[in-house]
């Protein structure tokens, strides 16, 4: 076969704001591959099929500092593709445990076919999964309820939330590809949910996830519905700031609060908690939820259970999905600025 276009999505400008399609991100088709006798060295081709974008990206749109060998996980390389959490299709194998025709889920590249060789970066095929699909949901689902922010919701509520029926908990951004999990494992555990999101179509999708109270905070006023519906047991924290601020204002004592995200501060700074000091008068609990951390714990058990509860409507799920690799930084924006209707998902091709 002739060498076919292998585009790239490259990181390409640091953003002062927002991410900006067509500067932030660039879409590249300069580059060719040859998928039947490109060297693997060992490694796997692989065509990469579903990519999830996730809020944390933003975070790794930065310049060089001295710190970034502290942060929880590298910038993006200007020049070079980004990379996240995604689905691929095996077409050649030089690894043992990984054979042509296999859907293998983990940190790829965004491009249109990666060569994934042995090393210590996060590209690594050790850090690849395979993915059997015994229940045949579709495949996009394993980049989001199936995938990273599945595990990020099932994980962190198992872990940190110690939840106890009858208890209130109060999600942010309950319409997101975690919140409306953990929305539905709550009252799976018999918890009262208050559930926030930044429309109205989300609002009916927290509703139909099962939300005892679900409100636009855009439209409704966040305080007065936790002094209306609260106080609260659990917080689980996707924004930050003034969001955070009236969750501690709101607590009852001895409650737990899950820091997932604060995707408030990503692009515009973040702003001081006025209410810290709750967390000392309340005696609550602040639990940081780094989902990694976790997999030891309770990957196998994710995989036992929640592919086969999303094929029994146990767990319900949403998708934006926009068409081709092209598309890709259209995307990164509309999760930073919210208005990405459900989880959000780069579909760049069929298998």
């Amino acid at each position: 076969m002739a060498p076919v276009t292998n585009a790239r999505v490259l990181f390409n400008s640091v953003p002062q704001e927002y991410p900006e399609p067509g500067k932030t991100i660039l879409h590249d088709t300069s580059q060719t591959i040859d998928i039947d006798n490109a060297p693997l060295n060992g490694g796997i081709l692989v065509k990469v099929l579903e990519l999830s974008i996730d809020p944390f990206m933003r975070g790794r749109m930065r310049e060089v500092n001295p710190n970034d060998e502290k942060s929880y996980i590298p910038r993006f390389t200007l020049g070079e593709p980004i990379d996240n959490f995604a689905l691929g299709l095996v077409l050649r194998s030089e690894k043992d445990g990984f054979k042509k025709g296999d859907h293998v889920y983990g940190f790829l590249p965004f491009v249109n076919y990666a060569i994934i060789q042995p090393s210590t970066d996060p590209n690594s095929i050790s850090y690849l999964r395979v993915i059997e699909n015994k229940h045949h949901i579709p495949w996009s689902v394993f980049v989001g309820t199936a995938g990273m922010p599945g595990k990020t919701a099932y994980m962190g509520w198992k872990e940190f939330s110690h939840a106890k029926k009858g208890e209130t908990v109060f999600v942010s951004t309950g319409a997101g590809g975690v919140g409306s999990i953990v929305i539905q494992l709550a009252k799976q555990d018999g918890l009262k949910v208050i559930a926030s999101a930044s429309s109205e179509e989300k609002v009916q999708f927290m509703k139909e996830c099962g939300a005892d109270v679900a409100f636009n905070y855009k439209t409704e006023s966040t305080k007065e519905v936790l002094e209306k519906e609260g106080p609260i047991d659990i917080y689980w924290d996707n924004v930050g700031a003034e969001t955070l601020d009236l969750a501690l204002a709101n607590a009852k004592s001895n409650a737990r609060f899950i820091e997932c995200g604060m995707i408030s501060g990503y692009n515009t700074g973040f702003t001081p908690i006025k209410n810290i000091f709750q967390i000392v008068a309340k005696t609550i609990t602040l639990y940081g939820l780094f989902v990694n951390s976790l997999h030891p714990k309770y990957e196998e058990k994710f995989y036992e259970d929640v592919p086969r509860m999303i094929k029994e409507g146990q767990i319900k799920y949403r998708e934006h999905i926009w068409n081709g690799l092209d598309k890709a930084g259209e995307a990164l924006l509309a999760v930073q600025d919210g208005s990405n209707k459900a989880k959000a998902v780069v579909h760049v091709a069929e298998a």
